[in-house]
């Protein structure tokens, strides 16, 4: 029996349903970037005070990269319940984990009060957030992509990844506000806690919205079929990661080889890019991060452009664009760098993010459209926060790591192009999905069934 293809939702419901999504990736963004902004300002100070300031920094920052090793599990375990349940339900839940541990960061008592506890407790709700955030993505984008029709579903689906750059902009406003207005004393004694504790108030917002839309159309649909098949043929669906793995391999390595390009190229231009324009380059840190700022704000605006192109000539060309701009844009990148000019360093860092979101605008609905619906949450999860642990996590530290051995822009230049390689490669093993109904989708990749068995 073919599966009957849902109704387009109402353009008023899917506006409220994209508000919800972009949203909380904005909180959820928020709450991670926070983090990172945090470990190099307080943290080691406060956390790690009996180090030397440099084994304080790195020690802070390990904790951070603990996040991004805890988010391939949150892809599982989210990814499962998420095909099982609903993609409202673990929403919901990733919103109450995320703001719930950043809000306790904001409460935690420091090494100077209860010790060898303290950065113990914080790497614990690090692992928390990292965990959710791992959660948080698939569900966001499908819930989305779920409820629009092919014909626009690149541009609104685009609009849950803009909470990236937002959350950063949001993130590093309130801590560039509260170091402007504080003395260092305070912030360091309290101010540091305000944006952690303004975290509880934004999850409030972010779970009555989320709380008010439905769950996907597309999904309901795809579960009373499940049930159908169950009471008229005496069949169950496999586990979806067990689904995904036998039905979806393919797509999985093509999400991870995709991802390459955009997750490396993000981290090098927005976080290595400290590093790099105040040691190579001479600028200051705060000149390096006003045009970061400034860069993640046209990065904002052009993602549903990029988005809105995809729906007209496809997913693969326009992702296509990206890869390969950001591979030709990195010598220029660093040219521009070391001219050691304000304007140059916006130039280099702006174009990159322009480049780098022709990537990832079209990931949201091009990674939905791969998979099956009742396996969709793992398969997209999977393919995305699987690779951002060999993609994303390093690439800072790969890249300083480049700097300080071969003094050079030169082999970092050389790495996010082999990554643009490798994700041009993957895109080129991939097919167009721009037209693809996703509840057919379901039916042409259905899970696998097995008999019921009479003793489980």
């Amino acid at each position: 029996m073919a599966a009957a293809k849902t109704a387009p939702t109402p353009p008023g419901s899917l506006k409220r349903i994209v508000a919800a999504s972009l949203i909380g990736t904005t909180i959820e963004w928020y709450d991670f970037f926070l983090y990172g902004s945090a470990a190099a300002l307080v943290f080691n100070k406060l956390f790690f005070p009996d180090s030397d300031p440099l084994v304080g920094t790195l020690l802070s920052f390990l904790t951070y990269a603990v996040g991004f090793a805890a988010r391939p599990l949150g892809a599982l375990v989210f990814g499962h319940y998420g095909d099982r349940l609903g993609r409202k339900k673990l929403l919901v839940l990733s919103l109450l984990l995320m703001g719930g541990a950043t809000f306790a960061i904001g409460l935690l008592p420091t090494h100077a009060t209860i010790g060898s506890a303290a950065p113990l407790l914080l790497t614990v709700l690090r692992l928390v957030q990292g965990f959710a955030l791992g959660g948080e993505w698939g569900g966001a984008v499908l819930l989305v992509s779920e409820h629009g029709d092919a014909k626009r579903r690149g541009f609104w689906a685009s609009w849950p990844q803009t909470g990236a750059p937002a959350g950063q902009l949001l993130a590093t406003g309130v801590l560039s506000a509260l170091t402007a207005l504080l003395s260092e004393s305070a912030f360091l004694s309290w101010g540091w806690r305000i944006p952690f504790l303004l975290s509880g108030v934004l999850v409030i917002v972010g779970l009555w919205i989320r709380l008010s839309v439905d769950e996907s159309p597309v999904f309901k649909a795809a579960l009373a079929a499940a049930a159908e098949r169950q009471a008229a043929a005496g069949v169950v669906e496999k586990m979806p990661l067990v689904a995904v793995l036998r039905h979806h391999w393919r797509d999985v390595l093509i999400a991870m080889g995709a991802r390459m390009a955009e997750n490396i190229s993000y981290y090098v231009i927005t976080a290595f890019i400290l590093v790099y324009a105040t040691t190579s380059a001479g600028l200051s840190k705060q000149t390096a991060l006003n045009a970061v700022l400034i860069a993640s704000a046209v990065h904002f605006a052009v993602i549903p452009a990029w988005g809105a192109l995809s729906d007209r000539i496809g997913r693969r060309p326009v992702y296509l664009i990206g890869a390969v701009g950001v591979g030709a844009w990195m010598f220029p990148f660093f040219a521009l760098i070391d001219s050691g000019g304000f304007g140059a360093l916006l130039l280099a860092v702006t174009v990159g993010l322009v480049l780098h979101g022709a990537m990832y605008a079209p990931q949201a609905a091009f990674f939905s459209e791969m998979f099956a619906t009742r396996m969709r949450y793992s398969g997209a999860s999977i393919g995305a926060q699987f690779s951002s642990v060999a993609a994303g996590a390093p690439a800072p530290l790969i890249a300083t790591a480049l700097l300080a051995d071969y003094g050079s822009s030169t082999p970092i230049a050389l790495y996010v192009i082999a990554a643009a390689l490798l994700t041009v490669v993957a895109l080129a093993c991939a097919s167009e999905t721009r037209d693809r109904d996703l509840s057919e989708v379901a039916e042409d990749a259905a899970p696998a069934a097995a008999p019921v068995r009479a003793d489980v």
